[in-house]
């Protein structure tokens, strides 16, 4: 179970996000989301899902953050991980993940799923690409009446494939 984040003086205290937070998230996301390496969402998307997410904060300012979405009883997916390009290669990333990696424990997830063009990296912290479908058929027919996109992506339906051009999709078990 995480504890209380320490506070060291020019290192971001990773924390659970609050609403006030989602500006700060959609400005580190827009860049990303331009260049298509992350998808664009409604700030409206961002409320829905605030509980999923947690932040890195530094001096004020949201500098990473990332969410753990659950698509099923063992499953959940990684997303919006993002950190600022100031910080890029300094483990904030890392950091994030593996925050993410242990509320999926603490909730019973056994398996992560992210799509991603960060191959290297997640490959670093355990994921490997997958080919073809990572559930069995019966939970596949249930997965198919979400309306969620990262759902959607997970199944790699055709539908969504403009989405994932170049993105390739990775699994952890824990």
């Amino acid at each position: 179970m995480s504890g209380p984040a320490s506070v060291t003086p020019g290192m971001p205290v990773i924390r659970r996000a609050r609403t006030a937070d989602v500006r700060g998230i959609r400005a580190l996301i827009a860049p990303l989301a331009e260049r298509r390496v992350l998808v664009s969402k409604e700030a409206v998307t961002y409320f829905e899902s605030l509980q999923e997410f947690r932040v890195a904060e530094l001096d004020g300012r949201i500098v990473g953050c990332g969410a753990l979405h659950v698509m099923w009883e063992d499953l959940a997916e990684i997303r919006t991980l993002a950190v600022a390009p100031e910080l890029l290669g300094s483990g904030l990333g890392g950091r994030l993940l593996e925050e993410l990696v242990q509320d999926a424990r603490e909730i019973g997830v056994q398996r992560l799923f992210c799509l991603t063009f960060e191959t290297q990296f997640f490959t670093r912290h355990g994921f490997e690409a997958i080919e073809g479908q990572a559930v069995p058929m019966d939970v596949y027919a249930e997965l198919l009446r979400s309306y969620d996109e990262g759902v959607a992506e997970f199944l790699d339906l055709e539908r969504v494939k403009p989405n994932t051009l170049g993105n390739t999709r990775m699994l952890r078990t824990l």
